[in-house]
Formats: structure tokens, C-alpha cells, sequence
């Protein structure tokens, strides 16, 4: 099998550390793009624009603060107001500001006046997407996660068919062009439209870099493997508020997070490809060259002195070598693959719906937004080391289902906790944050041992294709809480817990070879391990009979 070749050429070394070096460059833009909304799509502290109403000096002598008063009416907390003002100004309130109360109110007519002390500008500053409005702003976001959810589809399916290794320079080139496309985008129409491109490239970059990962490693280090590359997101996301500190233009804050696209551009042509997919599509020269680099950087060079390209054909038996085509299609045909498909993508929506629900509401704890940004980010990173022990102690499944039920309870526990009590509602929110990403990241590696080498990409992808249904649907969630107000907490609380739950109806998939064909799925995972334990079990008589026959 290949997993034999593979530990003989060394299955995590030099090579696999090197490469995930590379994979990590194009990987640190995904979570600055994803998370992106937090600070371009923020909305400052507004008002209407009351320049206008000065126009034949009506308002005299007076005080900025006096002109609000005569022209704004003012909220409980003594703000004015956002999104009203007075049909005429209302000069006797300089002396009776009490009475305002009943006082006729029109919509803004001239605009909005931003407060500029955090962000310079954002998408509601420069397309005014306020009160009204407000809707398109966060419409945005879901925008762009429809197109991380197509792009899941074609990246899947175009990798599987041309090679991980084109199709990743291919989602270089389609992130990099719409990414700085948006950043000079001169209408909301405009912009909405270079970011759906935009998701639909950083999908590709995800899921291909992570098969490329987990596909170049061995049974032992798999887990390992899976969770290092993963870390780049946690790193990425502590990072993110300190560049969007200092780049407090939504333009330049979209030009500085596509950047590091440049290098990954320049480093492609030392990624490898996989091994596995070469193999199964019958390109058995190319396999053995790369195969060759990883004996050579892992100092195993005599590992494949006896063995010549044609004899890989041999490693992985599979249907119609070379010949035929997979998609989509064969995910549903088989089924135990039906079944599979079905527990993976409902699995997918429930981790990503309940991650982005609690991710893309940093605003609503009342803290400074860079500082929360922050502790979501770092509070990442003991759930790796969390997810890395759960994984290899209690296995996929359980641990999938663990930290995606405890993340539902954390959430449910908010909605007890009353705003007031600020801080151990934002412990439990944090805590909620951290059980969330494990989730993500067992399923990322959970996911990619589930399907077989020749349907692996078109798995992955439409897995992450249910999973971005649910990330479109989490900003739009959180307009609910004009119905109620901890809906929103409600509908994530209910979704992980049932998530969760049907979790446990997939297979475990801890210490078990990769799959490679559709067969391999066919059969049972426990065939697979009796197998195993059969082998292992001859191979210890047979030690036994050469002893007694020493003796």
C-alpha cells in the first residue's frame, strides 16, 4: 500500500516540514480575508449630515453641539440620533431640551456625518450603507461566502480532475486579481462582485493546501501534520487587528491582506504535487520523482533503489487507472459513500454556521473591537493543542462530537447570562470562540481521511460547499435579534448541539490507512482493521516460529 511506500521515503521529515512552510504563505490571507468584514464593514457612530440646513445662516453664532440639538433628536444614552432628524430645526430646545419627545421627525435628508476616530473609512462610510441601508452591509459578507461555497464546488472538482498542484496557482491567480480589484471598486455593486470572485479563489487555496498536507503524510504524524498547517489560521487571526490598526482604510486594509499572494506566487513551484492523486491518474513517472525528492530531503535515498516507476502502479489498485473521470456524482451513487456525503456535509454546515456566528459578532460584547479581535484569535491557540489530544487519545469521531456539543452549550450559557454582567459572559463567549475553531479543526482533518484518494478534492469540496451555505446564512442570522433578541444565540446554540449529535453516526477514522478507491469505502473500516490486526498477528508467529526453529 502507499502508506508502506511513504513511511519507507519518510512520511513526515524534512520534506512534509519544508512544504508546509510553502503551503502556510498563501494560507495566512484566508482568515484576513474571512474575517475581513469585521473591520472594513463596520459602522461607526453616525448622524445626519445637517451642513445643508446652514445654508442661508439660519443657525448663526451657534456651537457644533447646539446645532445638534436644534436639528437631531437624541437617544436614550444622550446621543443623536442615527438615522432621524427634525423637519425643522427646533431653536426653543436650547432652553426646554426635555420636551423632544413628540417633536415630527423626517429621514436623513443629506447624507450621513461619520465618526472617523477609529476607522478613517469603511464600506458604510463610503457607500453609506446605514439605516435603510444597513441590510447591504451585511449582505456583503454573505456575498462573499457564496462564493467561497461555489468555489468550493469548482476547486473540488478541477483538482480531482487537473492535479492539486495547477489548480492551486489557478486559485493564486483568481484571489490576488479580485482581491486588489475590490480594494478599487467604485461602487458597492462593484465591490460585491470582486469579493464573490475573491471567495471563490480562497476556497481553492484552503482545501488544496490541506490535502496536499494530510496526502503527503503517514498514519502516525496525520493528526500532527493536519493540526500544524492549521495553525497559520490562529496566527493569522491575532495578526489581523494589528494591520487593520494601522491600515484604517477599508482600501488599503484589502490591498495589505491580498499581499502575501505575491510571495505564495513566487514559491509555487517548489510545492509538490501529491503523490497519491499522480499514482491513481496513472502519471507513475511523475510520482516516482517526487517520491524521489522526498527520500532525497528525508535522507532516505536507498528506500527506492529497487523500485522503478512502473512498479507504483501496483501501490494503489484502483478503477480504471488513468482512464476515468470522478465528480460529484459518484459522492451519491454507492451507499455507504451516499451516507458518508450526507454526515460530512451536514457536519460542515453546523461547524462553519456556528463558527462564523460567534466570529463575525466581535462588536456585540461591548469591548474595544481589535482587543476582541485579538482574544478570539489567541484564544486559538490552546484549542489547537486541545484538538491535537482529543484526536489522537479519543479519536475523530468523539472528539469532533465533543467540542462541537460543548460549543453549543457555551453559547447556550450566554443567552442565560445577563448583558451586565459583562465579564463572565465574555469568558463564556471566549471559551464558546476556542471549542468552535477545534471543532474546525477536526473536521478539516476528519473530512479529507474520510474520502478516497480518487474522490478526496470533489469530497472536501462539496463538503465545504454545504459548510459556506451555512457561513452565508450567519451574518444574516443576526439580523433575527430585531425579531428577539438572543435568536440568533438560540438558532447557533441549537444547530451545534444537533450537529453534534449526528456525529456520531460517522465512521472513526483514527489509525486507519487512507481510503484510495470507492471500494475502499465499500468496505468496512472494521474489515480494514481486523486486516490489520490479522497481519500484525502473522507477522508475530512467524518471529515465534523462526525462534523455535533457532532453538
Amino acid at each position: 500500500k502507499f502508506e508502506n511506500l511513504l513511511a519507507e521515503v519518510g512520511g513526515f521529515g524534512k520534506f512534509q516540514i519544508i512544504m508546509i512552510v510553502l503551503l502556510v504563505i498563501p494560507r495566512v490571507t484566508l482568515p484576513f480575508h474571512f474575517l475581513l468584514n469585521n473591520f472594513i464593514a463596520a459602522i461607526p457612530s453616525h448622524h445626519c449630515d445637517i451642513s445643508g440646513l446652514d445654508a442661508d445662516g439660519i443657525f448663526g453664532n451657534l456651537s457644533r453641539e447646539e446645532r445638534l440639538t436644534v436639528s437631531i433628536p437624541k437617544q436614550e444614552d444622550g446621543t443623536p440620533a442615527s438615522c432621524h432628524m427634525f423637519s425643522h430645526p427646533q431653536f426653543y430646545l436650547l432652553s426646554n431640551s426635555s420636551s423632544s419627545t413628540d417633536l415630527p421627525l423626517v429621514e436623513c435628508q443629506n447624507e450621513w456625518e461619520y465618526d472617523n476616530s477609529t476607522f478613517k473609512s469603511t464600506l458604510a462610510t463610503e457607500f453609506d450603507l446605514v439605516c435603510d441601508r444597513i441590510g447591504l452591509n451585511k449582505a456583503s459578507a454573505t456575498i462573499f461566502f457564496i462564493g467561497v461555497m461555489v468555489g468550493a464546488a469548482f476547486s473540488g472538482w478541477l483538482s480531482d480532475r487537473y492535479g492539486r498542484k495547477p489548480m492551486l496557482m489557478v486559485s493564486y491567480l483568481v484571489t490576488a486579481t479580485f482581491g486588489v480589484a475590490s480594494a478599487f471598486s467604485q461602487s458597492f455593486i462593484m465591490f460585491a462582485i470582486m469579493r464573490f470572485f475573491t471567495g471563490m479563489g480562497l476556497t481553492g487555496i484552503s482545501i488544496i493546501t490541506y490535502v496536499l498536507c494530510v496526502e503527503w503524510a503517514d498514519i502516525e504524524h496525520r493528526t500532527l501534520a493536519g493540526v500544524l498547517i492549521s495553525l497559520d489560521w490562529s496566527t493569522s487571526t491575532m495578526i489581523l487587528p494589528g494591520i487593520a490598526y494601522f491600515a484604517n482604510d477599508w482600501r488599503t486594509l484589502v490591498l495589505a491582506v491580498t499581499a502575501p499572494l505575491g510571495l505564495a506566487v513566487i514559491t509555487w513551484r517548489w510545492i509538490p504535487e501529491s503523490a497519491r492523486w499522480l499514482i491513481v491518474n496513472g502519471r507513475l513517472d511523475d510520482a516516482h520523482l517526487y517520491l524521489s525528492k522526498c527520500a532525497s530531503f528525508n535522507k532516505r535515498e536507498n528506500s527506492l533503489k529497487d523500485i522503478k516507476p512502473q512498479s507504483l502502479a501496483a501501490v494503489i489498485v484502483a478503477e480504471n487507472k488513468g482512464n476515468r473521470t470522478y465528480s460529484f456524482l459518484d459522492l451519491m451513487r454507492s451507499p455507504k459513500m451516499r451516507k458518508l456525503s450526507i454526515l460530512s456535509g451536514t457536519t460542515w454546515f453546523g461547524v462553519a454556521f456556528t463558527y462564523y456566528g460567534i466570529s463575525l459578532n466581535i462588536s456585540g460584547f461591548g469591548l474595544n473591537l481589535y482587543l476582541t479581535q485579538f482574544i478570539y484569535g489567541a484564544i486559538e491557540m490552546p484549542s489547537k493543542l486541545l484538538a491535537y489530544l482529543c484526536l489522537d487519545k479519543l479519536g475523530r469521531r468523539y472528539s469532533q462530537v465533543g467540542t462541537l456539543v460543548t460549543t453549543g452549550v457555551c453559547i447556550g450559557i450566554t443567552i442565560l447570562i445577563p448583558k451586565n454582567l459583562w465579564l463572565p459572559r465574555t469568558i463564556v463567549a471566549v471559551l464558546g470562540k476556542g471549542f468552535s475553531e477545534a471543532a474546525f479543526t477536526c473536521l478539516f482533518l476528519y473530512t479529507t481521511e474520510i474520502y478516497p484518494t480518487v474522490l478526496r478534492q470533489n469530497g472536501l469540496g462539496y463538503s465545504s460547499f454545504v459548510g459556506r451555505v451555512g457561513v452565508s446564512l450567519a451574518p444574516l442570522v443576526g439580523l433575527l435579534d430585531e425579531v428577539w433578541l438572543p435568536l440568533p444565540q438560540v438558532l447557533f446554540c441549537t444547530v451545534a448541539i444537533i450537529v453534534g449529535l449526528l456525529a456520531l453516526l460517522l465512521p472513526e477514522t483514527h489509525n486507519v490507512r487512507l481510503p484510495e478507491t470507492i471500494e475502499d469505502i465499500e468496505k468496512t473500516r472494521a474489515s480494514q482493521k481486523d486486516h490489520q490486526t490479522a497481519a500484525a498477528h502473522t507477522e508475530r508467529c512467524c518471529q515465534d516460529s523462526d525462534q523455535n526453529q533457532k532453538i
